[in-house]
């Protein structure tokens, strides 16, 4: 069964999170996606997304917040009822400059993963752009991550491969059987939204999601998240995307 969700990062710039709850269980969203910046009361979260009958089977962590402070993060998983903690970014200063660094960070992603699985938690790498993009020797840092250790899933960005110049539905297949989650989002035509950042809702894009929703569940996704970097309009864009998802989960 393929639950639909939503990115709350998304509506990060139409506050209160009250007002983004709201909108996105009226257009029918039973799950959603929460991320670092709303991880300072989890209490009032947890109780936000009861009222509006949300859960959050995954969320984003930062790696920081994994390495420094490990019990906080699972307390956090654990309090929302989340069963997937996925790490989501590097900051360009911290990114390894070639593959033998590429390969130490995926043992510190491989570590975390060891550990969440024996807290009965699962791990995922979520990708941008850079991770797609050859350096030394002609792999991809990806590889790198995910070749590491079994125990890390792929939570995979598919409009972010795209960026990345790279074939989605390779890597979807390539990896199969460890796609934990897809960010389901949507590429605008060129020199079109450039108040969006070139991103589009989903269905009203560039990409061929009917094909590439079916590709990611055969690559084992389980949970398709809606997601737009820079919506101008959150409520737009969160019942376009969900209307999209739901046509592709039903085209079977």
């Amino acid at each position: 069964m393929t639950d639909l969700s939503i990115q709350l990062y998304s509506g990060r710039n139409f506050p209160p999170l009250a007002d983004q709850l709201r909108i996105v269980a009226a257009a029918g969203y039973r799950d959603v996606e929460p991320f670092r910046g709303l991880y300072d009361d989890v209490g009032a979260l947890k109780a936000a997304l009861d009222e509006h009958g949300l859960t959050a089977r995954a969320g984003h962590y930062s790696m920081d917040l994994l390495e420094k402070e490990y019990d906080r993060a699972v307390e956090i998983a654990r309090t929302l009822g989340s069963e997937i903690v996925v790490l989501p970014y590097v900051m360009p200063d911290d990114r390894p400059k070639d593959a033998e660094g590429w390969k130490g960070f995926g043992r510190r992603v491989g570590s975390i993963a060891k550990r969440l699985k024996g807290d009965g938690l699962r791990c995922a790498w979520h990708n941008h752009d850079f991770e797609m993009r050859e350096i030394d020797g002609g792999s991809r840092p990806i590889q790198h991550i995910l070749d590491t250790d079994m125990e890390i899933e792929w939570e995979a960005d598919v409009a972010w491969i795209v960026r990345g110049g790279e074939d989605p539905a390779t890597w979807l297949e390539r990896y199969s059987g460890r796609v934990a989650s897809l960010h389901v989002k949507d590429i605008a035509p060129a020199g079109e939204k450039t108040d969006e950042d070139g991103w589009a809702d989903v269905g009203d894009g560039t990409l061929d999601w009917a094909k590439l929703f079916q590709a990611g569940e055969r690559a084992g996704a389980t949970l398709m998240i809606a997601e737009h970097d820079n919506p101008s309009d959150f409520e737009r864009f969160a019942t376009r995307s969900l209307k999209a998802m739901q046509s592709y989960a039903g085209a079977k």
